[in-house]
């Protein structure tokens, strides 16, 4: 298979276009689902820091993207004027999971996003986070530079928790969604779930994928210059059904789970150290996912069964990178470079399609 060249997803600016920046874009996952709500948006600048996810987003929609800090990109060029502005600063620093950090460096960049706002002046902007943001120092110094006087006062904004499952996405994935608008426009609505009672599931998700990973490493050679180094790609989503290789007690512990099961169905010969006086707990380490259910919230390291409930239905794997990509809502022609590791942590860090679609045409009801 030839590699690919053109950026599959790369628009022409026109008259009708509503034009975007999308800071801390990633592997572009926001992006995916605005240009899936209508042809009109288009991406005038995205910024990204990682040099993989910034050659991804590059690769699949085209030359448009800053790949550097935005504190730098702030620095380097002029801020254009765009309708909407979208981004989800990293939130490791108040995520529920691991420890932590209110200290955190990452926790800032909200200054970074909100001066990008008072330069762009666009007419909506959205925030996503995980649901944590909601109770976070970040969300409160938000909300007092909307205030009167403060740098954001030309601005209003609300904030909801929604459930990408309740709008289409194959997944569980709550996210804290903020809507902003300028004061002399209308508010803009959160979108109704579409989906609520009846969720798409992992079996229509994985319609066609085989059983068998196609192979452990990628199935062709091809690098691309990025701004740092040379890097593995691009690849098409469809290129990336790749699995790991298992020691065989990995192997006797995927065929002892049953489907649906986790852990607690292993026998004692094969429980790891540390579970054996934890009979409690998360019922989603070593889990396999549902057919019948969306899956869980697919984080950076869906290839680890240790870390969640990340095992196929029924094969005796972990989910690939291809079934991942699907329960995100990535293309099949998506296109991706990096790392196995490095484009795992691009899927798992996006945000599923289906929500940023129903996001977009809340939006467009107003643009």
């Amino acid at each position: 298979m030839n590699s690919p060249t053109a950026p599959p997803f790369q628009r022409t600016k026109t008259d009708n276009s509503i034009t975007m920046l999308d800071l801390f874009a990633g592997a572009g996952g926001l992006t995916n689902g605005f240009y899936s709500a209508s042809e009109r948006f288009i991406t005038e600048r995205a910024v990204e820091f990682d040099a993989a996810a910034a050659a991804t987003y590059t690769s699949t929609f085209g030359p448009k993207v800053y790949a550097g800090p935005i504190q730098q990109w702030l620095l380097d060029e002029p801020t254009p004027q765009v309708d909407v502005v979208i981004g989800g600063p990293p939130c490791q620093g108040f995520s529920l999971l691991g420890k932590r950090n209110e200290n955190d460096d990452r926790n800032s960049l909200w200054q970074e996003y909100a001066e990008v706002l008072r330069r762009s002046n666009p007419k909506y902007f959205v925030v996503e986070n995980v649901p944590a943001f909601g109770k976070s120092r970040q969300l409160q110094d938000f909300e007092s530079a909307a205030r009167e006087g403060g740098e954001l006062s030309n601005y209003r904004f609300e904030w909801e928790v929604l459930n990408a499952a309740d709008y289409g996405a194959p997944q569980a994935r709550k996210r804290a969604i903020l809507l902003g608008h300028r004061k002399d426009l209308p508010k803009p609505k959160f979108p109704n779930p579409t989906h609520d009672g009846r969720h798409t599931t992992v079996k229509e998700a994985f319609r066609g994928i085989p059983h068998k990973a196609d192979s452990i490493a990628f199935i062709r050679e091809s690098k691309i210059e990025t701004v740092t180094k040379p890097m593995p790609g691009p690849f098409r989503t469809t290129e990336l059904h790749l699995g790991r290789e298992y020691r065989e007690l990995s192997l006797q512990r995927f065929r002892a789970i049953p489907p649906g099961g986790n852990r607690m169905n292993l026998p004692r010969e094969l429980l790891a150290p540390c579970w054996l006086n934890h009979t409690t707990g998360s019922g989603d380490v070593m889990g396999r996912l549902h057919w019948d259910r969306p899956s869980v919230t697919i984080r950076t390291e869906f290839f680890k069964p240790e870390k969640g409930r990340y095992l196929h239905p029924e094969a005796d794997r972990a989910i690939t990178h291809l079934e991942a990509a699907r329960l995100q809502g990535f293309t099949d022609e998506h296109l991706w470079v990096g790392s196995k590791t490095s484009i795992a942590r691009q899927i798992g860090n996006a945000v599923p399609r289906w929500l940023g679609e129903a996001i977009a045409k809340s939006l467009l009801e107003n643009l």
